[in-house]
């Protein structure tokens, strides 16, 4: 049965578990009728309905009049490995798809306490702060939001608008090699912003990377913030 303790409405409830049964291939090919799926989340028909209808506004389900509701072929997820040299253009060649980045935005910021700590620099000290979107054969994946010191790579916004990537831009700031300091995962719903960029559904999931990447001496370069969407990325931990 659906609850709604969290105030999260009944059919977006009601929504995602219909999704997590057809990924996990409980639901395949067909819907239930409507009654069945109203008496087994505890909804009314109604509920039902509308949950189905933004399914259908993702492209999960399609109606065939007289015949019923049936499930569309789920797209395969991408892998995104996370390691000790997390790369963006590396995972995405891997799979043979070609990788993009584009810059959305940048500004100088003053480094609050929480990045001040993560950098190692003074609270009140200059930072870039670049936002970016990240692309994989056309196709938006992730948004992320980037601090740099302004004092150890003032060139960094330029480097990335030119190369398109940070790897490549930090080589050009005099940075040839990083690895990854630490990985925190977390999970939202995605906001008006993401939906705007990545051009996903209202009711989205986001997976949440924030991260710092330090370099081979273990000085701070990046704190990075991603937000990954879930039904398009598959987060794997772990290697190099």
């Amino acid at each position: 049965m659906v609850s709604v303790g969290d105030g999260v409405a009944r059919w977006r409830r009601v929504a995602d578990e219909i999704r997590s049964a057809i990924t996990d291939g409980t639901i395949v090919e067909m819907l239930p009728p409507e009654v069945d799926l109203a008496q087994r989340f505890g909804v009314n028909r109604h509920t039902v309905r509308r949950a189905k209808a933004a399914l259908a506004d993702d492209g999960l389900l399609r109606a065939e009049r007289g015949r019923g509701t049936f499930v569309n072929a789920v797209p395969k997820r991408l892998v995104y490995s996370v390691g000790t040299r997390t790369r963006f253009s590396e995972n995405m060649l891997r799979q043979s798809l070609e990788p993009s980045g584009r810059l959305i935005r940048s500004e100088q910021v003053a480094a609050d306490r929480d990045k001040a700590e993560l950098l190692k620099t003074k609270i009140g000290a200059p930072l870039h702060r670049l936002e970016k979107l990240s692309v994989a054969d056309g196709m938006p994946l992730s948004r992320s939001i980037c601090y740099f010191s302004v004092e150890r790579f003032p060139a960094i916004i330029e480097s990335y608008a030119e190369t398109g990537s940070i790897t490549q831009a930090l080589r050009m700031c005099g940075v040839h090699d990083y690895r990854r300091g630490e990985t925190r995962l977390t999970a939202e719903r995605a906001s008006v912003r993401d939906i705007e960029l990545l051009n996903c559904a209202a009711d989205a999931i986001m997976l949440i990377s924030s991260a710092l990447d330090i370099d081979l001496d273990g000085k701070p370069i990046q704190a990075i913030r991603t937000k990954f969407l879930a039904d398009r990325m598959e987060l794997v931990f772990g290697g190099s």
